[in-house]
């Protein structure tokens, strides 16, 4: 379930700058098409189980709405369905999940695709060795318009740097594991500034301040309101903030078990919690109250410490959550709130959205940058990244010049008698096999990228070919390089077969194999995004395939049945071989 039905929109919303929870804000002319409605209705979504096992329901029948011009929260416990209700309404459901329900954007239904809107994810996910100005530079050339001008381009990012306050960083690195960065918020604040280049009218943030201090916190969460005073409709998951990241939500949807406990403006949470019997402490923090009431886990830690003396004095006190359970807290809590007035105005307010005529949710086609921008763009910055980053591809290409010294050195001027024949077989098998399977080395940083790719790929920045064909491109002058410095070291050294013609023959054969290695390697990090699984798999494969190449036993002496036909026919291996035999034994 990758998509969700959402509505589709046609004509105008007026409305001031600012939207009132009132019926002012719902402007029904023509006038701001920018402005976005969502709404959802008895959303429900099951992961189905396929034993004897009952279904589990993520999120149990629940309702709300987000408007423009504010700020929502989505706040519960661990395990409550936050990030669930968040995919749900972006439609990035995936595996076997079924939703039901109906998500409404200003009233209508529309198939909401990958990169119509703009997510940012819980995870920073950025290239290292790039600054942040470059990183923002670049992601305007990849999804802005080809008939904007460079100097338009720059004034867009000038002005996104700006907006997310991240002038003081604008040309510092990023920062990897070698070279020292920017802080944890500067790259939450990046992030969020990479998504709202294109001025999208929803933004979704999957825990914006997770593992950011209550300083960055702030900070990011206050640009937040700041991008929204625009019009846009901002919706966050949020785990437990401070009570000054609190009083900057406009509205707050509080989960629980998947159930829907409180919707409604935030500064009106906790007065309902006190007229249900559970009202906050003057000096605690709000979501902290919030939480404590319906987080189970606290019966756990009160299980665990019972008999205490600290559990003794709270059983005695008359606060009033420690007489009950949390799931019967939390019970309570929901039917209450079923039944309030503040479910009834939100109810009365989502059947007025839901008649709303807005913005018409087109594919992102036309406003994109051309197939041939995006190509020169991501080969541009694959290649900066790959220059920078030591482990890429320079200290591969250091060790592919330090072994082949050392086989040079091994096999050095080996002759031509017929004792020399075994010993230039070994010289050429060895560079054939083991250099190749270097390439294996190249998989962290495999990784890391194609975690770029896939951030930006399901917000629509681009397609698949693109980024495959511009990181070949990025690619093969550094696996030029490793080729022919292994080939010119080991080739002149060892006096393989004279004449150029050979030589270019043999540095040929190895920049085909080292290349068709490396495209095997990333095909194995995108099948197996996990470092220590990908290593280990592509060892295996390549092992495997050095096994059916000649290495250790003739192609004719291999079993005909699929060793012999189709495997060794298909392994570059075995013509890689022959190619470097041909160059190493003279005729």
């Amino acid at each position: 379930m990758g998509d969700v039905e959402i509505e589709e929109v046609s004509g105008g919303v007026n409305g001031g700058a600012e939207v009132q929870q009132g019926e002012e804000g719902l402007g029904r002319g023509r006038g701001e098409g920018n402005r976005m409605y969502l709404v959802w209705e008895e959303l429900t979504v099951a992961l189905p189980n396929f034993g004897n096992g009952p279904t589990r329901r993520l999120l149990d029948g629940v309702t709300g709405c987000a408007q423009p011009g504010r700020i929502m929260a989505i706040m519960g416990p661990s395990g409550s369905g936050k990030s669930t209700l968040l995919d749900a309404l972006a439609g990035r459901l995936t595996g076997n999940v079924v939703m039901t329900g109906n998500v409404l954007l200003n009233g209508k239904k529309k198939r909401l695709d990958y990169g119509s809107f703009a997510y940012v994810t819980q995870e920073d996910i950025l290239l290292g060795t790039l600054t942040v100005r470059e990183t923002i530079t670049y992601s305007a050339q990849l999804r802005l318009p080809s008939s904007l001008t460079r100097q338009d381009i720059d004034g867009i990012v000038e002005g996104t740097i700006t907006e997310m306050g991240l002038q003081e960083c604008a040309d510092r690195l990023i920062g990897n594991w070698h070279l020292r960065g920017i802080s944890g918020g500067e790259k939450k604040r990046l992030s969020i500034a990479l998504e709202i280049l294109t001025r999208p009218h929803l933004l979704f943030l999957d825990e914006p301040t997770s593992g950011l201090d209550s300083a960055s916190a702030f900070f990011v969460i206050q640009t937040l309101r700041n991008v929204g005073r625009d019009g846009r409709t901002i919706i966050s998951a949020i785990h437990q903030p401070s009570s000054e990241v609190f009083s900057l939500f406009d509205d707050l949807f509080l989960l629980s078990g998947g159930e829907q406990v409180y919707f409604g403006e935030a500064k009106m949470a906790a007065k309902f919690f006190a007229e249900v019997g559970f009202p906050c402490p003057s000096r605690r923090n709000p979501s902290d109250h919030f939480l404590r009431c319906i987080n189970s886990d606290f019966d756990i830690v009160a299980e665990a410490l019972k008999g205490s003396n600290r559990i003794t004095e709270l059983q005695n006190t008359l606060d009033p959550l420690a007489h009950r359970p949390t799931a019967q807290i939390k019970t309570l809590l929901v039917k209450k709130y079923r039944s309030s007035d503040y479910a009834a105005k939100a109810r009365a307010r989502i059947r007025e959205i839901s008649g709303i005529e807005g913005l018409v949710i087109e594919k992102k086609h036309s406003g994109e940058a051309k197939w041939l921008t995006q190509l020169s763009t991501l080969t541009n910055r694959s290649f900066v990244n790959m220059s920078r980053d030591l482990g890429y591809y320079w200290l591969r290409i250091a060790i592919y010049v330090a072994l082949s010294i050392c086989v040079g050195s091994i096999f050095f001027d080996v002759g031509t008698n017929y004792n020399s024949i075994l010993a230039r077989g070994a010289c050429g098998g060895f560079i054939s096999g083991f250099m190749t399977f270097m390439s294996i080395g190249g998989f962290p940083s495999f990784i890391e990228e194609l975690k770029v790719f896939y951030r930006e790929r399901r917000n629509g920045h681009y397609g698949v070919a693109v980024y495959i064909l511009s990181n070949f491109l990025s690619s093969f002058p550094f696996l030029t390089v490793m080729s022919l410095s292994t080939a010119a070291i080991t080739y002149y050294m060892v006096k393989f077969h004279p004449g150029i013609s050979r030589f270019m023959y043999v540095s040929l054969d190895l920049i085909s194999s080292i290349a068709t290695v490396e495209s095997c390697m990333m095909m194995i990090a995108s099948l197996v995004p996990n470092f220590m699984m990908g290593v280990i798999i592509g060892a295996g494969y390549i092992g495997l395939l050095m096994m059916t190449a000649g290495y250790f036993r003739l192609l004719p002496d291999l079993p005909k049945i699929f060793w012999r036909y189709p495997v060794s026919y298909i392994n570059y291996g075995a013509w890689a071989l022959q190619v470097i035999t041909i160059g190493s034994i003279q005729e």
